[in-house]
């Protein structure tokens, strides 16, 4: 037979581990999760990209200014190398680059996001 002082000490423990459980459930059921930048589908925003910003972007280049490309450098020296970044400016365009908030959806403009970043860290190879 467990003593009374052991008895409450193990009685402690117990209501410890339940009140840290109780934490973690309120912790959890309270934080809002989202998606990362990777559940973007690349593959569409390929056929986005071929279609919206090939034209002057072929293969990550810039027909129209030479060193604002889409290559992992200038996208890092002109702080564009986020999903973000991306987003707004394609959401908003920028001096000579259009805006197309209303030619693609919201996941669209991620879509294509993701592809740049994605075709930038290979080299666009």
């Amino acid at each position: 037979m467990i003593n009374a002082k052991a008895q409450i000490k193990l009685m402690r423990i117990n209501l410890l581990k339940i009140l840290a459980l109780v934490c973690l459930i309120l912790l959890l059921s309270t934080t809002t999760f989202t998606l990362p930048a990777s559940a973007s589908d690349t593959a569409n925003g390929a056929e986005i990209f071929s279609v919206h910003c090939a034209g002057c972007h072929i293969n990550g280049s810039n027909i129209i200014r030479r060193g604002k490309n889409l290559k992992k450098p200038a996208l890092k020296k002109y702080n564009m190398d986020s999903i973000e970044a991306i987003t707004a400016i394609v959401t908003n365009g920028k001096s000579n680059m259009s805006a197309y908030k209303d030619r693609l959806t919201e996941q669209q403009i991620q879509d294509v996001a993701a592809y740049v970043l994605e075709q930038a860290a290979k080299d666009w190879r």
